[in-house]
């Protein structure tokens, strides 16, 4: 199932506190992004709970996971009501599947590389999966890729400038930042997250390249 948004979508992951999550939405995210894998940002299910209780309605929750039995994926979804599931990292068509068929909507990380076709049940792909601008860099090709049959959302390696450049020249659905707007891992900074809210907004609006977004509902 894909996301019903206005104009671009933006995502700010690894969000541990209520105050970055309703401050993202605040400032205008569309969606936040809870990491329930083995990462710095690592949030539990009781947490995000309390979290979610607070959230504004038709913001979006997507729980992060990596290395996690699509079972376990499932349950925690489904428990807390989340919007949509992220999976990064090793994970087999089977275990996308099972997932997929039991949740609202997939999305799946991937590398810094040329991708054929998006994995079966997946309603969106995030790259690069790294965080770091490198692998943003080499995305960009992917990112221009017109024969994609699946939105790509713009992730690791953004920050408040090269937003700007990323969704100016490129077609993509949206943007989901993490490190670059952060003071310390899962501490957002609230003047660059607002920067960088604000200048992929202005961006979409001025954009130079032709958005497929009507044929991804």
């Amino acid at each position: 199932m894909r996301f019903i948004v206005e104009g671009l979508f933006i995502k700010v992951s690894g969000v541990t506190t209520e105050e970055d999550a309703l401050f993202s939405i605040g400032l205008g995210a569309n969606a936040v992004g809870f990491e329930f894998g083995p990462t710095p940002r690592r949030v539990s299910p009781d947490d995000v709970h309390d979290i979610l209780r607070r959230l504004p309605q038709g913001a979006i929750s997507i729980g992060v996971f990596r290395g996690e039995l699509p079972s376990r994926i499932v349950q925690i979804a489904n428990r807390l009501g989340l919007s949509a599931v992220q999976i990064d990292g090793p994970a087999a068509a089977e275990e996308i599947s099972y997932v997929a068929e039991r949740v609202n909507t997939v999305l799946r990380s991937l590398p810094s590389t040329a991708i054929a076709a998006a994995p079966s049940g997946v309603d969106y792909l995030v790259l690069p999966e790294a965080d770091d601008q490198n692998s943003l860099i080499d995305s960009l090709g992917v990112f221009a890729d017109e024969s994609l049959s699946v939105p790509v959302i713009a992730s690791g390696g953004l920050n408040e400038s090269n937003v700007v450049d990323v969704v100016q020249n490129y077609p993509v659905f949206g943007v989901d930042v993490r490190a670059g707007v952060e003071v310390a891992p899962g501490v957002k900074d609230p003047a660059r997250l607002g920067a960088f809210i604000a200048n992929a907004r202005w961006a979409y609006e001025n954009t130079f390249v032709a958005r497929r977004f009507e044929e991804w509902f």
